[in-house]
């Protein structure tokens, strides 16, 4: 047995148990050896009924007397009791609320190893545990209850049938018939970090020491797991690496930055750009001169001017008599860009084009004529854009909105189109991260953060109203609309489709405008508008024409208008954080005070976590923080469209410390190997790693 066994080989697996371990991605013993526990119990402390006190957590083994359920037990809610036995002849009770399916998994006879806090019970005048962790001693899996019982035992998460007294026992065995494994990691990286042997942190992963601090162990935090979480983001980043470097290489357009261009650049710009805004772009002008193509992520919060930068990236490959493509994931985002991009640009003769699903068939074939030609220069689209009879003439800078809800074959489609060289790839996130997260996250992507906002704006104020008290606020919008404000009023598109929204959206637009606003000019955007009327709307909105913009979220992105003082959320509670963070951004554009007013119904624990967040802080990075500790890393980035890689001991947002530490290293090893036969050592092992755990070959 080595670590390439398929675990069907594994005494006590077999078919079945091997294909509940498959399906939760565990097919070789390697796999089922980074399967880490998700807590640890300290059993250590086994004592006989007899000899047990109240207020004491303990272990016992023993075995069922009786079971009964009282209450409910045909909803699933009853209480179960169960009485238990051991040699000394005493009885301890066990109690579990809505616990009436234990019913059918306690019998009288069984052996069985109860941990829990024991209590004195005053209704039975003895001893009792309330809800106990239990695992029934069959005798058939090791014979040894010592295994389970004694000791701080690991907890895992069962796969399928195979519950977590099987995975102990196989992992026990597999430690005891296995040989030490190989040690990959570096020499004088081990040495400097204090890090253990593999090999003593995959079995103290398992199964700690008596010694081990639980707090520790349950933290994540003893030598045993540090070593094995660095080692995993240490592979995983020295991967990311290589990738990078090997990206480097290929043939790109290299722009040339003509005192034509930054005139063409100042004539564009609608006011004059941040710090930051020179500072980003100044990395991107870098990026797009070098004879390579430029692979680089362009992260701010919203309202600190990305997309103008991107304006002024494309310019640069215009003049350079290139075309430019700005993809979008929805026909929403692509519409806004298209009429940003298009207002930006009037004073430079671009005509940009807009290519999406939504097109008729006539009017594509002439679109794509355009393009084929390189009479089209700016042409924003969605997926559209990449159907393969969509062939640019000189295709130079790909910009990509949103970049974590594209796949990154999508991605590699577009940039495919680039006619002998490959173009320079611009990717925008308005979703702010730690830098190491994202240069981990966005693997190939150098970053570039817009860290400060365009100046005279002041922190917009948010509100929680609930919905019976909407009438004051309809009462507020009204004194801002007399002080020559304008204001938004969305609803959710979520989960519904966008036409039950824009009903949702016309019924408030006719309330507001012939009940409670008559007298004011009301506009309405929604999704399902032709291209032309939303144009319009947006048009009479920024003008000023009208006061009141009822909307869906097709307003989430792009548009800009410094008048605009108010956005009222309906049904907050049913949008995600980052897009009510999203939305928010559309006011505080000017230099008068803003308001964000959320009206909810009833909120669970998470909507109103949310809620609250946004109600407490406006900083992009604390938001997306939380974002991702509500939904997970794996949701929160669309882990299949993104790439996220699957990680089996770390978390990236538990760890990002020591990802912090092993990005560092990493980027350390590669540009400065010890030595090179170490060094092809540790390609060799990046290689076969990357493809067993992501099913990627080529990483340099």
């Amino acid at each position: 047995m080595d670590l390439s066994t398929p675990l069907t080989y594994v005494k006590g697996v077999g078919p079945a148990r091997a294909a509940f371990l498959e399906a939760k991605g565990l097919k070789t013993v390697e796999d089922l050896l980074y399967y880490a526990p998700f807590r640890y119990e300290d059993r250590s402390n086994v004592k006989p009924i007899r000899a047990l006190a109240p207020g004491e957590m303990a272990t016992v083994l023993c075995a069922v007397r009786s079971t009964k359920v009282a209450g409910f037990q045909r909803q699933k809610l009853g209480l179960f009791e169960a009485t238990f036995t051991d040699a000394s002849g005493a009885i301890l009770n066990g109690k579990w609320f809505h616990g009436a399916y234990l019913n059918d998994v306690l019998a009288p006879g069984q052996k069985i190893a109860l941990f829990g806090k024991v209590e004195f019970d005053s209704y039975s005048r003895g001893l009792s545990m309330m809800h106990p962790e239990f695992e029934i001693l069959t005798g058939d899996e090791d014979g040894d209850a010592a295994l389970h019982t004694g000791r701080v035992v690991p907890i895992y998460e069962a796969a399928g049938k195979v519950t977590t007294r099987v995975l102990r026992a196989l992992l026990h065995r597999i430690l005891e018939g296995l040989a030490p494994v190989d040690d990959p990691m570096p020499p004088h990286i081990a040495r400097q970090m204090g890090l253990p042997k593999r090999w003593d942190a995959i079995r103290g992963l398992h199964f700690p020491p008596q010694d081990s601090d639980l707090r520790l162990l349950n933290a994540f935090r003893s030598p045993a797991q540090y070593r094995l979480i660095f080692e995993e983001f240490f592979w995983l980043e020295c991967g990311l690496e290589l990738k990078r470097a090997r990206a480097r290489l290929d043939p790109g357009v290299g722009f040339e930055l003509t005192d034509r261009v930054r005139e063409r650049i100042k004539q564009m710009l609608p006011f004059k750009p941040t710090g930051a805004q020179k500072r980003v772009l100044g990395e991107i002008a870098r990026d797009m001169e070098a004879p390579h193509p430029m692979y680089r992520l362009l992260q701010g919060d919203v309202g600190s001017g990305k997309t103008l930068v991107a304006a002024q990236a494309a310019i640069i490959a215009i003049e350079n008599g290139y075309q430019v493509a700005i993809l979008a994931p929805t026909e929403i985002l692509a519409t806004q860009h298209f009429f940003y991009f298009k207002r930006l640009f009037q004073k430079l003769d671009y005509t940009p084009i807009l290519l999406t699903g939504s097109n008729t068939a006539k009017e594509k074939i002439g679109l794509k004529k355009l393009v084929g030609a390189g009479l089209a220069k700016l042409i924003v689209g969605t997926h559209a854009l990449l159907e393969e009879d969509v062939q640019f003439s000189k295709l130079g800078l790909a910009v990509v909105d949103e970049q974590h809800r594209f796949g990154v074959e999508q991605r590699q489609k577009l940039l495919e189109k680039g006619a002998g060289k490959h173009p320079d790839v611009l990717v925008m996130t308005a979703t702010p991260i730690p830098r190491t997260l994202a240069l981990t996250i966005y693997g190939d992507l150098d970053v570039s953060v817009i860290d400060e906002m365009p100046p005279g704006r002041k922190p917009i104020i948010t509100k929680r109203v609930d919905q019976v008290r909407v009438e004051q606020v309809y009462s507020f919008l009204r004194q801002q609309i007399d002080a020559g404000r304008q204001a938004y009023v969305v609803y959710p598109v979520i989960e519904e489709s966008e036409t039950k929204a824009m009903k949702a959206a016309q019924q408030m637009h006719e309330q507001l405008s012939k009940i409670v606003y008559p007298d004011l000019r009301v506009g309405l955007l929604h999704g399902k508008l032709p291209a032309a009327e939303k144009e319009a709307a947006m048009d009479k909105f920024a003008r000023g024409e009208t006061q009141i913009l009822v909307a869906t979220t097709v307003i989430e992105v792009g548009v800009d208008v410094p008048n605009a003082t108010v956005m009222v959320i309906e049904q907050a509670e049913r949008f995600g954080l980052s897009q009510l963070h999203q939305l928010r951004g559309r006011v505080g554009r000017g230099g008068e005070q803003s308001y964000c007013i959320l009206v909810t119904e009833k909120l669970n624990q998470i909507a109103g976590e949310r809620i609250r967040t946004m109600v407490e802080s406006s900083d992009g990075f604390h938001i997306a923080e939380v974002d991702m500790k509500l939904r997970g890393p794996g949701e929160f980035f669309g882990t299949k469209q993104s790439g996220l890689p699957a990680l089996q001991i770390g978390n990236i947002i538990r760890d990002a410390d020591i990802l912090e530490i092993a990005r560092n290293e990493a980027a350390s090893f590669v540009a400065h190997p010890p030595s090179e036969p170490e060094f092809r050592k540790a390609v060799l092992h990046i290689r076969g790693h990357w493809q067993r755990r992501y099913g990627l070959v080529q990483v340099g």
